[in-house]
């Protein structure tokens, strides 16, 4: 797939943007603080309906104004141009169209645009706690599997309610009886999305060690395990042997929940473990091989969903070539033929020579763009 056009207005620092693009490597530069990665995060809002920087979409309107509106213009496999509009307002919150249709839920927006962000903040999903990696996982899935999403805002809001519940016990014991309806719930949602990460780590683990491996060059041998938090083995479950194994550990942590006034145990408690050569890369990982790592991600990631949907996802690298070795940027540059890519930087001379006439070259200045085709 391959993005063709996209419109900004008052988005960030953008008072208005329009830019057409090349269906090869379109590279975005300039100085630092000029808005070249606004551009990726406008696309990538289009792709999972949620900025990679912030959960605040009023902090996305440019100063001064009530709201921010993209329009993306964009071509899938076997399909006609597709068009996706969103506009934040902060009166009338969030609304968006695809191909003019308006639609109620942002599970709707997962798998039209397919993306791949890489960005200096990805660092997190392994120097950071759990969540930053469920999140990762999260997104991945999504974007393949919409029903996925669904799951998940029906969990999130089951776990809101039993989460009120618990702590109501406290003065209202009555209320204990419900406990076993918010459990089926909980179990019913949360066996779906714990299933669905097994099987994609279990994917994305075999591949990223075979990435990993070639990245370098078969000196670190990269593990990832799922350490779901109702303490199953790492094996294939089947749904209802997930579900038994949920409600048995919801009913041995039952007197500790009321207690705590919490749901302790869930997909909302689970990690992924990210090893290399059998020893935790949080807690023993230097910053290359952190890096590294999160580059066989994200290949990896790219990789999964054009085996899943039978064609390449957009590839966004925000300002990555700076974080990266030469060696590991030359290894990026060459596996990314075929794959629509859009890269972020300062210096647009490390690329003259590197890509086909087909790409192009966008200068942002103050939020304003300047085109170029080689």
């Amino acid at each position: 797939m391959y993005i063709n056009k996209i419109y900004l207005k008052t988005f960030r620092n953008y008072e208005t943007l329009n830019i057409d693009f090349s269906r090869d490597i379109n590279i975005i530069y300039g100085n630092n603080a000029q808005g070249k990665t606004n551009i990726l995060e406008a696309i990538y809002i289009c792709a999972t309906g949620r900025s990679h920087r912030t959960s605040k979409d009023v902090e996305l309107i440019k100063a001064g104004n009530k709201n921010y509106f993209i329009k993306v213009k964009f071509n899938k496999l076997h399909q006609n141009e597709n068009q996706i509009e969103l506009c934040y307002d902060i009166i009338e919150k969030k609304k968006i169209k695809i191909n003019e249709i308006p639609i109620k839920k942002i599970g709707d927006l997962m798998g039209k645009i397919n993306a791949v962000m890489f960005s200096p903040e990805d660092l997190q999903i392994v120097k950071e706690g759990p969540a930053e990696r469920r999140r990762f996982v999260d997104i991945a899935i999504s974007q393949i599997k919409p029903r996925y999403f669904f799951d998940l805002q029906q969990y999130v809001k089951v776990l809101n309610q039993r989460n009120i519940l618990l702590r109501e016990l406290e003065y209202k014991k009555s209320s204990i009886s419900t406990l076993d309806t918010w459990n089926q719930s909980l179990i019913e949602y949360g066996s779906r999305i714990i299933k669905q990460r097994i099987e994609f780590l279990k994917v994305i683990s075999d591949k990223a060690r075979l990435i990993h491996s070639k990245v370098t060059d078969n000196t670190e041998n990269l593990e990832i395990k799922y350490i779901p938090s109702i303490g199953i083995e790492d094996k294939n479950y089947e749904n209802d042997e997930i579900r038994q194994l949920f409600e048995n550990r919801l009913l041995k942590l039952k007197d500790k929940e009321i207690y705590k006034k919490v749901t302790l145990v869930g997909p909302q408690r689970d990690d992924i473990e990210i090893l290399i050569n059998s020893r935790s890369i949080k807690q023993y990982g230097s910053q290359g091989q952190q890096r590294t790592a999160v580059l066989s991600l994200k290949l990896t990631e790219v990789e999964i969903i054009k085996d899943d949907i039978g064609e390449y996802p957009v590839l966004l690298l925000d300002d990555v070539m700076s974080e990266l070795d030469l060696k590991r940027r030359e290894y990026l540059i060459n596996n990314i033929k075929g794959i629509q890519t859009f890269i972020t930087c300062t210096d647009k001379n490390n690329f003259i020579k590197r890509f086909s006439s087909n790409s192009k070259f966008i200068k942002i200045e103050n939020g304003i763009s300047f085109s170029e085709e080689i």
